[in-house]
């Protein structure tokens, strides 16, 4: 669809006043990161800059002086507490306080699409689907504060490719299926396609699906701080997917008892995102925004999806053009007291994904507001050749593209795993501000996955998908995000 990014954007540059950058990516001073005007009070944190990697002599993970990592958990190596061999394809996960002291909690994504030697096993009681082309699922780890692995063990099993979810306030992950699959009679019995909360105390399993989510490519979610709504992201193309919200029956809160609730495909109301121009027209994709919009907020609209189960038609193919905003990958998602952020990893020049008149891009995160309802770009990689290079080249860690999984750190700023062209990175960002290299991938070039903070603050836990690896990674963190 062809669209006059003029009438889109008018008035976009007075929006934008007072923002002192416009590519986040290229490393700038914090003195000129700054996203407001002398004087104005910025509503988001800033942090000191990260100093330069230092490679690893043991070829694993690049860090800055005075961090040290620990490999949690490697696929095929290390075992479940049931003997089975750890499964591969590790993807989002989520840490919580342990059941002793000095203990966490980690509830792990496995993005496994079909059979094979070391998917999730299908352990009584956890199990959705029986097939043997459902070989995704979680595993959950106990582990010290120095990420000494403690014990391994299933979590759900019988679900397909498990990418990435969001936890719960009441101390749960909900795991999400990026396909849209039906049974087929054979490796797969059931349809897939949804949303299942996961508990890691090792006693408790509900494998049914939260119907009322909707079942397309999901990414990741977020539930809001008073417990009425729950934030969600499509990975998916052909068409672009696009950003969705739940929400539940007037004066209905979720809780730990809403699964028998969400398994109700009418359950609440599914809605999918349009932000709103200057004409008070959708945006048909967020490619027609670039860094002169960053933290100007949009309006936005929510427009209810028809049938959110998908019984003939995908959820996202059923709106015309002009009724929603698409978005090339729409990813992680993390929630806040105010609001949550959701990241668009990319949308590359010369490619059906990118709409005619867009801007080819190399990565967004935006901030949805709760209480303005509106939607602001808070970090934009404008698209780079030199991102596209080969990877393990030193001058990587100041060329980021790819920004795929998001979590928010105890100090407020934001912590993104990457999963670009070249080298792969963790990356430190300060929303309308410079972003840093907080790790890279020397093994290959295989993205990262799940980032996840300890409350403390003392451990950010991250996975490494190929060869399937959990890292805890310590040092003064407080030194530069506090």
């Amino acid at each position: 669809m062809s669209v006059d990014r003029r009438s889109v954007l008018r008035g976009a540059a007075a929006g934008a006043a007072g923002v002192g950058i416009a590519t986040v990516g290229s490393l700038p001073t914090l003195a000129e990161a700054t996203p407001v005007s002398r004087g104005q009070h910025s509503p988001f944190p800033q942090h000191k800059p990260f100093p330069p990697l230092l490679d690893d002599p043991d070829g694993v993970l690049a860090l800055p002086p005075g961090f040290k990592y620990r490999i949690v958990t490697k696929a095929g190596e290390t075992k479940l507490k049931s003997g089975e061999l750890t499964p591969n394809a590790h993807d989002g996960n989520a840490v919580f306080p342990g059941s002793r002291h000095d203990t966490y909690l980690l509830i792990q994504n496995h993005e496994i699409s079909g059979n094979t030697a070391l998917g999730v096993p299908q352990v009584p009681g956890t199990v959705y689907d029986t097939g043997v082309g459902a070989a995704g699922g979680c595993t959950a780890i106990s582990v010290d504060r120095n990420g000494k692995n403690l014990g391994e063990w299933v979590a759900i099993s019988g679900t397909l490719t498990n990418c990435a979810g969001g936890h719960t306030p009441w101390g749960t992950w909900m795991t999400c299926e990026e396909t849209e699959s039906k049974a087929n009679g054979t490796t797969r019995l059931k349809d897939h396609g949804y949303v299942f909360e996961v508990w890691g105390d090792g006693e408790t399993a509900h494998p049914v699906p939260l119907k009322a989510l909707g079942r397309y490519a999901h990414e990741a979610l977020a539930i809001d701080e008073k417990r009425e709504h729950i934030y969600l992201s499509e990975d998916a193309s052909g068409p672009n997917g696009t950003f969705y919200r739940w929400s539940g029956p007037r004066g209905y809160q979720l809780s730990p008892r809403s699964w028998k609730d969400l398994q109700d495909k009418d359950f609440g109301t599914l809605e999918a995102l349009a932000i709103l121009g200057d004409d008070g027209k959708p945006i048909p994709d967020v490619a027609y925004l670039t860094s002169a919009q960053l933290l100007r907020p949009f309006r936005v609209a929510w427009v209810k999806v028809p049938d959110r189960d998908a019984a003939t038609t995908s959820v996202r193919k059923q709106f015309t053009d002009g009724q929603i905003t698409r978005g090339k990958k729409f990813e992680g998602v993390y929630g806040t007291r105010d609001g949550v952020y959701v990241v668009n990893s990319y949308a590359k020049s010369g490619t059906t994904d990118l709409p005619t008149d867009a801007v080819p891009h190399d990565g967004m995160v935006w901030f949805y507001n709760y209480a303005n309802k509106t939607i602001q770009l808070v970090t934009y990689f404008p698209e780079s050749a030199a991102a596209d290079q080969g990877a393990g080249a030193r001058f990587q860690d100041f060329n980021f593209d790819g920004p795929d999984n998001v979590t928010v750190t105890p100090w407020g700023s934001l912590i993104l795993a990457e999963d670009g062209n070249a080298s792969s990175h963790v990356l430190s960002a300060v929303p309308g501000g410079p972003t840093y290299a907080i790790a890279r991938n020397m093994l290959n070039d295989s993205e990262f996955c799940g980032p996840a903070f300890t409350a403390d603050g003392k451990v950010l836990f991250v996975n490494m998908q190929d060869p399937g690896l959990t890292l805890a990674i310590t040092g003064p963190w407080r030194d530069y995000l506090g």
